[in-house]
C-alpha cells in the first residue's frame, strides 16, 4: 500500500510497483522528450518508458485514463517518432487510445529550414472506455441563423459545429493552445526546466476525473499536477527522481494547502431557516 497526498523521491517504477492493481484514476504527465532537456538525476530510454506504460496499465482503474504529453527530438533533420513508439506501444498493452490531442504552444521555438514547431501531443490512453469525461465548453466563433442545419446537435439540442444562434458555447475541440511557458510568473516553479502549463494540467484533471478521485504524476517535476489537484479537492500522488526538484514540489504543494484553506475560511456560512 501507499500514502495518497505525496511526492515519492523516487523513480515512478519504485512507487508504482508499491501501488496495488486497479487504483490510479487518472495519471496527467509529460516524460522527458528524447533526452531534450537534462533533468537532474533522471534519463528516459527505450526499456524505462515500457516498463512505465505496462505499470501504468496495471495501476490505472477500469475506465481509467492516462494523459502522455510527449514531443519528438529531430536530429539530422529526421523526428524521432519516439511519441508514436510509445503510443503504439501503450496500445499493445492494453490501452485503447481514446483520442490524440495537441497542445498547441503560443510561444514556439525556431528550427529554421521548416514550419516552426508549436505543438505537443496529448495522447489520451483508457484502459476501456472512460469512466469520466467532463467535456470542458468553449465560445463559439461564429453564428448563423439559418433555419434548418443539418449538422450534429448536442445534448441541449443545439447544433455542435460552431454555427448557433441559440447556444454561445460548444464542446471544446482536441486542439488546446497554452502559453508554454505556463508557470513563468510563479518564481518558484520556475527553478524547473520545463514546467508544465497549470491550465492544461487542469483541464485535463477536470476533463477525466471527479473530486475525491486520485490522480498521478509520475514525472511531477514542479509539481504543477499536485498544485492543481489540490485546487480541483483530488486526491494526488507524484514521483520525482530529484532532490532539487522535490524541493520546489514541496513549496508548492505547500501554498496550493495554503490557498485551499483560504478558499475555505472565506466560504459563506450555510444560513438554515429557524423554522425547520
Amino acid at each position: 500500500m501507499i500514502e495518497i497526498n505525496k511526492n515519492y523521491n523516487e523513480s515512478n517504477l519504485e512507487t508504482l510497483k508499491r501501488i496495488p492493481d486497479n487504483t490510479i484514476d487518472l495519471t496527467v504527465t509529460s516524460p522527458p522528450y528524447d533526452n531534450l532537456r537534462m533533468y537532474k538525476g533522471f534519463t528516459m530510454d527505450w526499456m524505462d518508458w515500457k516498463e512505465l506504460i505496462k505499470e501504468l496499465y496495471r495501476t490505472t482503474v477500469k475506465g481509467g485514463v492516462v494523459v502522455w504529453v510527449v514531443g519528438d527530438s529531430t536530429q539530422k533533420g529526421n523526428e524521432s517518432g519516439t511519441s508514436f513508439k510509445q503510443a503504439l506501444f501503450a496500445k499493445e498493452c492494453g490501452f485503447n487510445l481514446h483520442d490524440t490531442m495537441i497542445y498547441q504552444k503560443s510561444t514556439p521555438p525556431l528550427t529554421h529550414n521548416r514550419y516552426e514547431q508549436n505543438f505537443e501531443y496529448m495522447f489520451i490512453f483508457s484502459k476501456g472506455k472512460p469512466n469520466t469525461f467532463n467535456g470542458l465548453r468553449e465560445p463559439r466563433e461564429y453564428k448563423d441563423n439559418r433555419k434548418k442545419k443539418a449538422f450534429g446537435r448536442n445534448k441541449d439540442n443545439s447544433v455542435d459545429l460552431g454555427f448557433s444562434s441559440k447556444n454561445e458555447t460548444r464542446l471544446k475541440r482536441n486542439v488546446w493552445k497554452y502559453f508554454a511557458a505556463g508557470g513563468a510568473n510563479d518564481k518558484i516553479a520556475s527553478k524547473h526546466p520545463a514546467i508544465f502549463p497549470e491550465k492544461l494540467a487542469q483541464d485535463h484533471i477536470l476533463s477525466w476525473s471527479n473530486e475525491g478521485d486520485l490522480v498521478y504524476d509520475c514525472f511531477m517535476g514542479s509539481g504543477t499536477v499536485a498544485k492543481m489537484s489540490i485546487l480541483n479537492n483530488r486526491n494526488w500522488i507524484g514521483s520525482e527522481i530529484s532532490n532539487e526538484y522535490c524541493d520546489i514540489i514541496d513549496e508548492r504543494v505547500k501554498k496550493a494547502w495554503e490557498e485551499k484553506r483560504k478558499e475555505k475560511d472565506n466560504e459563506a456560512p450555510t444560513l438554515f431557516n429557524a423554522h425547520n
